[in-house]
């Protein structure tokens, strides 16, 4: 067997909203906490942070890339690459960008990065006895040993003489779609199914080669988004063009169902994908009712329910509910029938169509800097918390339609306004006049935050001009 290291390829570009209302398009279930202190992103890639593994590959989009590396900072784990998606294309590009980027012959473990599993260890003992056959040239997924008929997974069925609870690569037979719940129990029985977990080891050489077999088009939009890459600030931006062209496709359609030399690696810990909000009650620790109350949640005398409140000021209670889901965020509340969580999309297409900024976006807006929320909001007036990361900046710019006050409440704030510069710290205050070029920065070593006063005729977050921006924006 090869000394030469894994390389984990993290997928994690995906706005999923079947976790709504924790998860939105403008922050994905997978930088959420959501079972434990930190993110999934986080846990997977700590999970592949190990002896044998280089460092991760990140394949995200742009709206993301700073919330990867604030978080893979936060757990001190440096990135071999992060490789910013044009637009999302589903799985098959990105793969195949992550492979063109490597050495041939180097193995890549790709793994979305919204799973939960709890025994990393395990998990790292499966991907060692899967190896050999990654490095002789085979390509292998991971299949998870079902525990019930399931009807939101995919499945794999295993060859002829397989053994689903081997510790060692089996023959493959076949893809199985998501089946319904008849389908799903008659699986179960046969005892020859497992899981798909979407989940995959190989060479790079040999996928490129599975790509120029079964998909040769995408081989070369791919390929040319990858040479014409483009670094900034430490991130690689594939080409916008030929990347457009890369067709919209998972990899299981693209290539796996396709492929020859296929195996499968049976996995019996503990996997989830946290595909509902069901999922996230069974991973969560039930109690003896099968109950999970997180966050500021209270329940009494419920039965298989998941409550989950978040926020510091909301609080959620729960009285003889049985098979009931409720998550309440700051500004939705979701209520439904455990057995209907996988509809959860189409009440986010719902509000999406009526024009509810809660389908997509959060009250706390993500910045490469910090964040900020609006505390209060009137026709000429808006009240925010802004927090600033430790030695961030924001961009030098000024505002046609708005004056601004500063207070800061935490740290210390260097303010630009104008020609003056000056230091600001706890409970001392600064006026921004309409049209004055202004910026805030936070020198220390400790988050800085301040209570941003607005007032104007118009307070929308266009009404910005930018003089200079490290973060590229325009």
């Amino acid at each position: 067997m090869s000394t030469a290291p894994i390389h984990p390829v993290l997928l994690c570009g995906g706005s999923g909203t079947r976790l709504w209302p924790l998860s939105r398009k403008s922050y994905p279930k997978q930088f959420s906490p959501l079972m434990g202190e930190v993110s999934l992103f986080q846990a997977s890639a700590l999970r592949l942070h190990a002896a044998g593994y280089a460092a991760p590959m990140i394949v995200t989009g742009d709206p993301f890339r700073f919330i990867v590396t604030e978080q893979l900072a936060a757990v001190e784990i440096a990135p071999q690459a992060i490789l910013i998606e044009p637009e999302g294309r589903n799985t098959a590009p990105a793969v195949l960008a992550a492979a063109l980027s490597l050495d041939p012959d180097a193995v890549m473990l790709v793994a979305p990065s919204d799973h939960v599993i709890p025994d990393a260890q395990g998990f790292r003992a499966a991907v060692a006895a899967a190896l050999p056959r990654a490095e002789s040239g085979d390509l292998v997924t991971f299949g998870i040993a079902p525990d019930r008929p399931e009807t939101g997974y995919g499945y794999l069925e295993l060859g002829p003489g397989a053994d689903p609870a081997a510790a060692s690569p089996q023959p493959l037979a076949r893809f199985v779609e998501k089946p319904d719940a008849a389908a799903a129990r008659e699986m179960l029985s046969a005892g020859r199914y497992l899981w798909n977990a979407g989940i995959f080891l190989f060479t790079a050489g040999a996928i490129v080669a599975a790509y120029r077999t079964h998909a040769p088009d995408m081989v070369g939009a791919v390929g040319d988004a990858v040479t014409g890459a483009t670094p900034d600030l430490g991130f690689t931006r594939l080409a916008p063009g030929p990347w457009g062209r890369a067709g919209d496709i998972s990899i299981d359609y693209a290539i796996m169902e396709r492929a020859d030399g296929l195996a499968v690696m049976p996995y019996a810990g503990r996997w989830s994908d946290l595909g509902d909000w069901d999922a996230v009650r069974r991973e969560s620790g039930a109690d003896a009712a099968g109950t999970v109350a997180a966050g500021q949640a209270t329940a009494i005398d419920c039965t298989d329910t998941l409550l989950r409140a978040e926020g510091r000021d909301m609080e959620l209670v729960g009285i003889g509910l049985t098979d009931i889901v409720a998550v309440a965020t700051g500004d939705a509340v979701l209520v439904a029938h455990r057995s209907q969580t996988q509809r959860v999309k189409e009440a986010v297409a719902a509000l999406k169509a009526k024009g509810a900024k809660q389908a997509e976006a959060f009250p706390v807006d993500h910045r490469p800097w910090g964040w900020f929320e609006t505390l209060a909001l009137g026709d000429r007036f808006q009240v925010k918390r802004i927090v600033v990361h430790p030695g961030a900046a924001l961009s030098l710019q000024s505002h046609h339609h708005r004056s601004e006050h500063w207070i800061v409440v935490e740290g210390t704030a260097r303010v630009t306004v104008d020609d003056s510069v000056r230091l600001l710290t706890e409970n001392e205050s600064v006026y921004i006049p309409l049209g004055a070029v202004h910026r805030m920065e936070n020198p220390g070593k400790v988050p800085m935050a301040l209570i941003e006063v607005q007032t104007g005729r118009y307070l929308g977050e266009d009404d910005i001009v930018r003089y200079e921006d490290v973060y590229a924006r325009t």
